[in-house]
């Protein structure tokens, strides 16, 4: 069975500024300490990723698998789903929502459902569903932040 969790961060910067790093996939391993490989299979005509494969090595926990991408044209949302099961996941649902606050910051709340295919005890799950959400949300504000403004 999937949970579903959320969190969410502040983010120093406008909202196109952290959806452009949301979507700038090929930069993902510059900024993404698990993220081993990637690779943007198929665009949309907008240019904007539809189809994206990642190779995850956490220690833990190593995957390979394939997300595919729908974007609100504002890019005030992000969101994706796993294509088909892999190695770790049976299924995997998740989104950033991107909301301006009017003083030059954005509030990024991170969504996401995981289905294991493998057994682990909810204590160490949700354990784990925190810490990914967290490094995922720190290092993304880490990102957004370090660069120049536009």
């Amino acid at each position: 069975m999937a949970d579903t969790s959320t969190q969410s961060i502040q983010v120093h910067a406008p909202v196109d500024r952290v959806a452009a790093v949301i979507c700038d996939f090929p930069r993902y391993p510059e900024w993404v300490d698990a993220l081993k490989q990637i690779e943007v299979l198929e665009e949309y005509e907008d240019g904007y990723a539809a189809s994206v494969r990642f190779v995850i090595d956490a220690g833990v926990m190593a995957d390979d698998y394939t997300l595919e991408y729908a974007y609100a044209e504002d890019l005030s949302r992000v969101e994706w789903h796993l294509v088909e099961p892999s190695k770790t996941q049976k299924s995997q649902e998740g989104s950033y929502d991107l909301t301006d606050n009017g003083d030059g910051t954005t509030t990024v709340t991170y969504t996401l459902e995981v289905e294991l295919s493998i057994g682990m005890l909810g204590m160490f799950r949700r354990k784990a569903e925190k810490l990914i959400m967290d490094t995922a949300l720190k290092q993304l504000k880490r990102r957004v932040e370090s660069l120049p403004s536009s």
